[in-house]
């Protein structure tokens, strides 16, 4: 039986975490995505919400072991005026990725750790991206 890809598996297991979390739930009730609802071109999802951004998956294959060392962005996108929400979500979901909060199955995960947060304010003037970046280390089986 072929093992999952590292980095869809760390996904699968930080969407279970999210969405576990009685925080993450009350600020964003179960709007997480990988794909944001959309119709005709255009975002249908209700804010707030979490979504997926880009990610990377740099090999690690030192000492003979099969390894990756994962990048990987969540965004909260807000409407309420300000940062004020977004940052408490922000904040809610970086509690929520506490490394011991989530395991994998067929790899192993070796550590999780937080890196950046950006602050940004998109042109319509009305929403709000926090863009949140994590590091992993995950050895492949």
């Amino acid at each position: 039986m072929m093992k999952q890809d590292a980095s869809h598996e760390l996904q699968v297991a930080i969407v279970s975490a999210l969405k576990a979390d009685v925080d993450v739930s009350a600020l964003v009730s179960g709007r997480i995505y990988d794909v944001v609802p959309a119709q005709a071109g255009s975002d249908t999802a209700q804010f707030p919400y979490v979504s997926f951004g880009g990610s990377q998956d740099l090999p690690e294959g030192a000492d003979c072991i099969d390894a990756s060392d994962l990048t990987i962005q969540l965004n909260v996108w807000s409407r309420d005026p300000g940062f004020a929400e977004g940052r408490k979500i922000a904040k809610a979901v970086r509690r929520a990725l506490d490394q011991d909060a989530f395991s994998l199955t067929d790899n192993a995960l070796v550590y999780f750790t937080y890196l950046r947060r950006d602050d940004i304010r998109a042109p319509d003037g009305l929403t709000t991206q926090i863009a949140m970046t994590f590091s992993a280390g995950i050895e492949n089986h």
